[in-house]
Order: C-alpha cells, then sequence, then structure tokens
C-alpha cells in the first residue's frame, strides 16, 4: 500500500511536471509570435522614422532570418542531445535582449519632426499665405544617419534567440506527446496580441508627453509616425518573463498514453529499501567530435527521402508569399483602401489573425477526429491550398482608383504652372492639401494658395489660384490640410477584408496537416533535425529575401519621396496604386502558383509511396499502434520511407 501511495504521488508530480512545461513552451511561443507580429505591424513607423526606403526596411526584417541561419542548423541538430528546456530559456533571454537593443535609438535622436512648409504672415496676424517666394521648409532637426542600425541589429539577436525556441519545443512536444495530439499541440499559439499592441501603439504620437500644438497631421497622413519603440519595450519584457520556467524543468518526460504498468514498473525499480524516489533520465553524454562526424550523413539521409525534398522546396516558395504578404500588408491597405496604418494592424489582429488560428485548430481537430494517414492529409491538405490559390485570384477585382495628385497623376505641366510659378514653390517638399476639386496637391504652395485661416490641424487654406484653375472658375477656393479622401476604395475594402479572411482560414485549415506530413515521412530520431532544415531553408530563402525584392519592387511605385534634412530622399509619401496592386498581388500569386505545383508533386509522391495495401503503409500503422515492446522496436526500423534495414539491425538510406 505504501508502494501504491508513493507511485501515486511520483505519477501526479509527472503530470504536474508535464502541464508546467506544456504552459511554460505555449508562453514561450507567445512571446515569439508576440514579438514578432509586433515588429512587422510596426515596419511602417520604423520606415518614417528613420526616413528610409522600403527595400531598406525589407533588409531591417531579413536581419531576422539572418540570425536564424547563424544557429538554426546547429541547434536542430544538437538539440536531442542537449537540455533542450534551458536551451529554450537561453534562446527568450536573447530574444528579450534583442527588443531592448531596438529601442536606444529613440532615446539617442532628438525630436521627431516631420516635414511640413512654413507659412508667413500676411497683412494681419490672422491671415497665413502659403505662396511666397523662397518658402522654407521645416525638417528633423536630428538626422536619423544610421541609427537604424540597433533596429536591425536588434533584429538579428531576435532571430538568434528565437532559433531554438521552434525546433526543440516541437520536437519535445512530439517526443513525449502521443502522436494524434502533435497537431492539436502545434496549433495553441498565435501573434494577434502582437497586431493589437501595434495598434495602439501606432495611434500614439512617437514622442509621447511632448506637446505641439502647431501639430497638423493625423495617423492617417504618410508622415505620422506612432510610438513605435514603447511596444519593443513591452516585447522585451514578455521574453524575458518566457525564459525563466525553463530554468526548473527537465531534461525529458516520459511519453504520454505509456502504458500505467510500465510507469508503474519504472517507478518501482527506482525503489531502495523504505524510500521511494523517481531517478531522472540521465542525459546522454555528448561527444562534440562524434556529432559533427555523424552531421552530413545524417543530412544525406534526411535529402534522401524525396517527399521530405518536395516538402522543404514547398515551404520556402510558401515562406516568400507569405513573408512578403504580411511585412507590407499594413501599407498596401493604407495607400489602396485609405486607411490608416494602425486601423489596418488593427483590424488583421481581430479579423485575420483569429480566423487563421481557427483555421489551424479547426485543422489539427479534423486529424485527430477522422485519425487522417499520411495519404489523407496530403490529399486535404492540396485541395485546401489549391482552392485558396483560387480565391486569392479574387484580388485583383478589389480594384481602387489612383490618389489624384497635381504633377504627379494628373496632367498640371509637371509641379510648376501659371497658376503657382509666381509662388516659387520648392518641388522637394511634402504637406500636402485637398482643393476643392477633389485634387490633391503636394504643398498649399503649389495649390497656390494665398491666405489661410486656423492652425494646426484646423488650417484652411483660401485664395488657391491653381484650384481654381482645375474647373472651379474664379471665386474664393480653398484646400484643407491632407490628401484627398477616395470614397470608392473605403467602400471596396470591407469586401476585400472578407476575400481575404476566407483565403487565410481555407489556408491555415490545411497548413497543420501540412506540416505534420514531414513528422509522419521522416525517422523518429530525424525529427527535430527534419524542422531545423525546414525552417531553416524557409528563413534564408523565403523569409530573409523575401521582404527585400518586395521592398524594393514596391520602391519603384513610388511617386513622390520624402526629403531628410541633409537634401537625401526620405520614405515615400505616395505611390502609384495601380501598379503598387499589380506588382504586390502578382508576387503573391506567382509564388503560390508555384506551391499548387508542389502540392501535387508531393501528393503523388506519399500516394506512391504510402498505397493503402503497400508494406510501407502497414508498417506505419503498426509503428502507430503497437502491442510489445519487440513490435515497436521492430516497426520504429521500417517507419522511414526511402529507407532499407542493414543485416545488422542499422538504418540507412536507399
Amino acid at each position: 500500500k505504501f508502494i501504491d501511495y508513493e507511485v501515486s504521488t511520483n505519477l501526479c508530480e509527472y503530470y504536474t511536471i508535464s502541464v508546467i512545461f506544456l504552459g511554460a513552451l505555449a508562453f514561450s511561443f507567445f512571446a515569439k509570435g508576440f514579438s514578432g507580429s509586433y515588429m512587422k505591424s510596426m515596419s511602417s513607423q520604423i520606415e518614417r522614422r528613420f526616413e528610409i526606403s522600403s527595400s531598406i526596411v525589407g533588409i531591417i526584417d531579413g536581419s531576422f532570418e539572418i540570425g536564424n541561419l547563424m544557429v538554426m542548423l546547429l541547434v536542430s541538430y544538437l538539440g536531442p542531445k542537449v537540455h533542450r528546456p534551458k536551451l529554450i530559456a537561453v534562446g527568450c533571454l536573447i530574444m528579450s535582449l534583442g527588443a531592448f537593443l531596438s529601442v536606444m535609438p529613440q532615446f539617442l535622436m532628438g525630436r521627431y519632426n516631420y516635414e511640413r512648409i512654413t507659412v508667413t504672415v500676411d497683412n494681419s496676424s490672422t491671415s497665413l499665405s502659403a505662396c511666397s517666394p523662397a518658402l522654407p521648409v521645416d525638417h528633423p532637426k536630428t538626422s536619423s544617419s544610421y541609427l537604424w542600425l540597433f533596429v536591425l541589429m536588434g533584429n538579428l539577436l531576435r532571430g538568434i534567440g528565437e532559433a531554438p525556441v521552434m525546433p526543440l519545443g516541437v520536437s519535445y512536444i512530439d517526443d513525449f506527446s502521443k502522436e494524434e495530439n502533435s497537431a492539436f499541440y502545434i496549433g495553441m499559439f498565435g501573434p494577434t496580441l502582437g497586431f493589437l499592441l501595434g495598434s495602439f501603439c501606432a495611434n500614439l504620437w512617437v514622442d509621447i508627453g511632448i506637446v505641439d500644438i502647431g501639430k497638423s497631421i493625423n495617423p492617417k497622413d504618410t508622415r505620422w509616425v506612432g510610438a513605435w519603440w514603447l511596444g519593443l519595450l513591452i516585447c522585451g519584457a514578455v521574453s524575458f518573463i518566457a525564459s525563466l520556467p525553463f530554468w526548473f524543468l527537465p531534461y525529458s518526460l516520459p511519453k504520454e498514453g505509456e502504458d500505467e504498468n510500465q510507469k508503474i514498473s519504472h517507478l518501482s525499480m527506482a525503489f531502495q529499501g523504505e524510500h521511494c524516489k523517481i531517478d531522472p533520465p540521465v542525459q546522454p553524454q555528448l561527444k562534440f567530435s562524434e556529432a559533427v562526424k555523424d552531421f552530413l550523413p545524417t543530412l544525406k539521409k534526411l535529402f534522401g527521402n524525396p517527399i521530405f525534398l518536395v516538402y522543404v522546396l514547398l515551404t520556402i516558395l510558401q515562406y516568400n508569399s507569405l513573408v512578403g504578404l504580411i511585412t507590407y500588408e499594413t501599407k498596401f491597405m493604407e495607400q489602396q483602401f485609405n486607411v490608416s496604418v494602425a486601423r489596418a494592424i488593427f483590424l488583421i489582429g481581430v479579423i485575420l489573425l483569429p480566423i487563421t488560428i481557427l483555421g489551424m485548430f479547426l485543422g489539427g481537430f479534423l486529424i485527430k477526429k477522422f485519425k487522417l494517414q499520411v495519404t489523407g492529409m496530403a490529399k486535404f491538405a492540396s485541395i485546401t491550398f489549391i482552392l485558396a490559390f483560387l480565391l486569392n485570384l479574387l484580388y485583383f477585382t478589389c480594384s481602387c482608383e489612383v490618389l489624384q495628385v497635381a504633377g504627379l497623376t494628373v496632367p498640371f505641366s509637371g509641379f510648376i504652372a501659371s497658376c503657382n510659378a509666381d509662388c516659387r514653390c520648392k518641388t522637394n517638399q511634402w504637406d500636402p492639401v485637398c482643393g476643392d476639386n477633389g485634387i490633391t496637391y503636394t504643398t498649399a504652395c503649389f495649390a497656390g494658395c494665398k491666405s489661410s485661416t486656423g492652425v494646426g490641424k484646423d488650417m484652411v487654406f483660401h485664395n488657391c489660384s491653381c484650384v481654381e484653375g482645375q474647373g472651379h472658375g474664379l471665386g474664393n477656393s480653398s484646400a484643407v490640410l491632407g490628401q484627398c479622401q477616395r470614397e470608392s476604395c473605403t467602400k471596396t475594402f470591407p469586401y476585400f477584408l472578407a476575400l481575404q479572411a476566407t483565403c487565410a482560414f481555407i489556408l491555415c485549415l490545411g497548413g497543420t496537416p501540412t506540416y505534420m506530413i514531414m513528422f509522419r515521412s521522416v525517422s523518429p530520431d530525424l525529427k527535430s533535425f527534419a524542422v531545423g532544415i525546414e525552417t531553416l531553408g524557409g528563413r534564408v530563402l523565403g523569409g530573409l529575401p523575401a521582404p527585400i525584392y518586395f521592398g524594393a519592387l514596391i520602391d519603384e511605385t513610388c511617386l513622390k519621396w520624402g526629403t531628410k534634412s541633409c537634401g537625401g530622399s526620405g520614405s515615400c509619401r505616395v505611390y502609384d496604386t495601380k501598379a503598387f496592386r499589380n506588382i504586390y498581388l502578382g508576387l503573391i500569386a506567382g509564388l503560390r502558383a508555384g506551391c499548387c505545383f508542389l502540392y501535387i508533386v508531393l501528393y503523388v509522391l506519399i500516394m506512391k509511396r504510402f498505397k493503402p495495401d503497400s508494406k510501407e503503409m502497414k508498417d506505419t500503422k503498426n509503428t502507430e499502434n503497437p502491442t510489445s515492446k519487440e513490435t515497436v522496436n521492430t516497426n520504429k526500423k521500417e517507419t522511414l520511407p526511402g529507407t532499407r534495414i542493414s543485416e545488422e539491425g542499422e538504418e540507412t538510406s536507399m
């Protein structure tokens, strides 16, 4: 009775540790997604604060993938041979350090003074003229120079720190949980709160606590910069907290669903006299030289599996389309549908991401409910992706009119015309006003405005000669601060959002089955390494180049660049929305077309290898439902497709 009591107590402790581990791992996944999604949501704010182009923003974004590249392969290969929970803890600490480093420029730079023209007093203190000779322009007093490198280095550290979390966490779960529950566990985290925090910070002025009485812009203005740094402080704190539990977790856990008699037998063997304790798993002694020596044969063995090879190629294309889409999604919504960046981030956080999570959970539920084998997973994943791709083509129907800007998209004899020739306006300025004629002018000077009333956001310009010349005839034609609103674009936006939500749901519905194909098609001892190779390939050939070439092509559609205080080009103020739409959506559609082809190839390979009556399919079923210890040992040698068993019982690649 005493022994039974002690065994029950120790079993209770085992389940307690399991729950703590799963909770800690879930929170580390949350911290990873939280900081990652926040950085994605702040790309436009960082671009404007440091006055850099979209391609530079892409390089900053890609630095995260460089950090992953530096350590991912080594971490995933050595993962099963080291203390995985402690390695995840170190990763979370490095993520925290990276977030704090990215905040440094905010405290090294001066106040953010956006680009704006200076109006002059005309006969009275209440009448201000924008049309006057040699009109000066206000620039930021402190040049950002290369301070954006702090953000790049911080993102690099985040990439290094995140490297152990995904491969080691997923492989740890799959090793010590029932295989049929693995997909459910994988779909339990998401970055929704990161986008919500991003929306909140994007609505706050970058210099919190500093009152600018003359501030004349709002979050819809392309010169607006939100408090991008504030959220990074929160992300750093969350990552630090996420690291704490892992320092106290064991090296390994027994397999979930293990027969209770085996557990009791294991526990009983640990009894010594009248005292009872569970001996902790013995950590294997790792010899680095042996690990390095086995690296190339292991890599060859893994890539000798054609299913895994096609899966990696598919992952690379999916990474390219997904990273490019997410990085510039808020910019696309802002330029295409006249939506503020803060609102775009908010809608992604409260609509698109929850639907994405729902799709992941439902995909995992379908695997569990119908006990899908690898062939069923491949068929389901292929059908859902092809369907989402066809719906993706409907994005092109959500067209929007191009912003009417005098001298850029509206014929105006260049910027200088007879109506503003006497004003001597500078062509490198951007402080837009919207005329009564529905046309946007780069500054009130180019609109030929002779007077104005009000201050800040309430300023209204009057006697604008160029507005009169566009069809209003003679009279007191006026203009207000900001770009003209495009009503048709605002009406189209809900349809675009609904279509995007539908595509996201269908894609993620098949996402979890796709991910599980990798686990079912490689040897159990190669799971961790396979996750690392798959993640590494996606990061290096997808996550790293995608934001750079997406950003470079988007820069080509820019119609008007901002100006730095030193005279160089800053961030883009307005784009050719039609060209932007065709490039952005066209790249995504082209990449996903390639994914459709690879899905078909993957399905054919899996159907050939795992036919219902094939020996490998029977071996796979027997492996998932062993009846004895001997059966388990035998089947584990037969589960890896593309391998054979040597006479000595060792598994070698075919």
